[in-house]
């Protein structure tokens, strides 16, 4: 069996350890793994009548060539935002035959092609790592012939149909350990520290950093608020603190009450636009409105940067095995995950049948501007 595999959207630690998994346990089978090199760009830059002509675009992996990888983050076969179904004109290659018009905003659906490159390697599965970009489009070409599995990662850990997604603890114990750091420099000058970390649509790593950082306030992506408000707690918990300071954590994707989402720059292949910069908006707001000084940090790339915690280890590896386990068992079409604890598989399509958002009510307070566990018994592990 020949599989393909790939990984899209932002780097996560575990990737690599997913890929490994993967390679070895269909070498232990016999079978043969390619690797598509920056995401769904590898088939899109790969030349359908002749694949050998555009080498940069796959690899061939072995265990030796993956022996090591598991050891650092990131993923080797590198990444990529690419669409297939909405590609820029100037993006595509030459050799792609296009047979469909752009649509409304000028982009063009070449999945034909994606389907073609796929048939002439004479793939049997193609295995997508990745969020829910990277997996409805996964889940799509498996609707129109080609065989694939699916497996979950994003740092925000907010993929529907699994508990858990690769990145996600080592994200979050960085989160902690650097909110701990800050507060050396919060302290020493007396200030209002905003740091603000991953989270578009769901606050789940704030939400999860700040409560085990036990910042003082700590606002995500579900919840508006109000910034007079932020500023008045604020004030009290520096009145409240011998050593005059506070931290807050923000997810990116938070927002004032009456106020748009922060965002900047063109909408990516997926329609969406960079995020950051709320942190900065309200330490503006707070300084205005208290006249104390602000420290801002945003956390960004150096919650992505370096190797896996030992829990995106075992989840990743295990993932990457489960995966081949089912392909031989003549399973496909499924993305694998965990649920209640176990791992376990769903639908490949099961990413775009709901969202994954904080329990609001069973989670955060939302008049304190903090987490709050209503009951800790039958709650996720994760606070899902």
């Amino acid at each position: 069996m020949h599989l393909g595999i790939l990984t899209g959207g932002g780097d996560v630690p575990g990737l690599n350890a997913a890929i490994k998994a993967v390679v070895n346990e269909a070498h232990r089978m016999g079978w043969r793994v390619t690797a598509f090199r920056r995401g769904w760009a590898g088939p899109v830059n790969t030349d359908a009548a002749d694949p050998s002509a555009t080498p940069n675009s796959h690899m061939a992996l072995t265990p030796d060539l993956v022996r090591a990888v598991d050891r650092t983050g990131g993923t080797f076969i590198h990444t990529s935002r690419t669409n297939p179904s909405r590609m820029k004109p100037d993006e595509i290659p030459d050799w792609v035959k296009v047979d469909r018009e752009p649509d409304a905003h000028g982009r063009i659906d070449i999945t034909s092609h994606v389907l073609g490159v796929l048939n002439t390697m004479e793939m049997d599965l193609l295995i997508a790592i990745g969020g829910d970009d990277t997996l409805s489009y996964a889940a799509r070409i498996h609707t129109e012939g080609m065989k694939t599995m699916c497996i979950p990662k994003t740092m925000d850990n907010d993929v529907f149909g699994t508990d858990y997604c690769i990145g996600f603890s080592t994200c979050v114990t960085r989160s902690v350990e650097m909110i701990n750091r800050l507060r050396t420099s919060a302290g020493s000058h007396e200030r209002n520290m905003i740091v603000e970390l991953f989270g578009r649509n769901c606050g789940l790593t704030a939400l999860a950093g700040g409560y085990l950082a036990d910042a003082d306030r700590t606002l995500i992506a579900e919840v508006p608020f109000d910034l007079q408000r932020l500023a008045d707690l604020l004030t009290e918990d520096r009145a409240r603190k011998s050593s005059n300071y506070t931290v807050s954590v923000i997810s990116e994707g938070a927002r004032i009450i009456n106020e748009e989402i922060i965002q900047s720059g063109e909408e990516d292949a997926y329609g969406h636009k960079k995020l950051g910069g709320i942190g900065e908006r309200v330490a503006a707001g707070i300084k205005q409105l208290t006249g104390t000084n602000i420290m801002v940090q945003n956390l960004g790339y150096l919650l992505r940067s370096g190797g896996p915690d030992a829990v995106d280890l075992i989840v990743a590896k295990n993932y990457g095995t489960m995966c081949v386990q089912l392909i031989a068992e003549g399973k496909s079409g499924l993305m694998v995950g965990i649920r209640d604890g176990c791992y376990a598989t769903q639908p490949a399509d099961i990413s775009t049948k709901g969202e994954h958002r904080v329990d609001v009510d069973g989670l955060y307070d939302i008049d304190q501007y903090r987490p709050k566990i209503a009951r800790v018994e039958g709650i996720p592990m994760y606070l899902r």
